[in-house]
């Protein structure tokens, strides 16, 4: 079984996945992005940075889902990862364009080929607000500059993408602005009963589950 979780940046995609872990017995597969050299200058100058901020995030991608995701899955155990593949594709057509672009979507086709798909993606959805509130509590370093433009931009992008047909692979979205699941166990239950209910895998209680 192999579940990723997906949303925008500040969701809390890492959270949920380290916290689900332990009832799924499930390995993880969390997104290694502080080791982009050129972050921190994109959020300071995003037109200047974006070509080579994409192509190290799709290498960086490809090699750990290709390593990573098939192992796990070959060895016949449960994964739960914090992000796809796919979703880099979508950063990509917001931050490049023309040339940049063109040569970007071919070599993420050539290498997506390669990568096994998830049994079920969790699309976590929030409010523009409520994300950068996520954001600021975090407070990493190379994201205190981030604009809430850029954040309203990549939720739009997000709720587009996902409330489309994906590639085959059922998604599971779930609003969270209601919800703390950090603070609150009930409210990481109900998510974690809807995972279940949409894989038919026991135990799972409709009671609890928020439609």
């Amino acid at each position: 079984m192999y579940i990723a979780i997906e949303g925008v940046i500040g969701v809390g995609k890492t959270t949920l996945a380290r916290m689900l872990a332990p009832s799924f017995e499930a390995d993880l597969l969390l997104e290694v992005f502080e080791e982009n050299p050129f972050l921190s200058d994109f959020y300071s100058d995003r037109a200047r940075y974006a070509f080579q901020t994409q192509i190290f995030f799709l290498l960086s991608r490809y090699h750990q889902q290709r390593r990573g995701v098939t192992a796990i899955v070959e060895s016949g155990k449960s994964l739960l990862s914090d992000y796809t593949f796919a979703k880099d594709s979508l950063f990509a057509r917001i931050n490049l364009q023309g040339d940049e672009l063109e040569m970007y979507k071919r070599v993420h086709e050539a290498l997506a080929e390669k990568i096994p798909m998830p049994d079920l993606l969790v699309y976590l959805r929030a409010d523009t607000d409520v994300l950068m509130q996520r954001i600021a509590l975090r407070d990493r370093t190379y994201e205190r500059n981030m604009e809430r433009g850029y954040i309203e931009k990549l939720n739009r992008a997000y709720e587009n993408f996902f409330s489309q047909p994906y590639d085959g692979t059922p998604v599971l979205t779930i609003d969270t602005n209601p919800l703390d699941f950090v603070h609150y166990p009930e409210h990481l239950s109900i998510i974690e009963n809807r995972i279940r209910e949409t894989l038919n895998l026991p135990p799972y209680q409709p009671a609890l589950i928020a439609k």
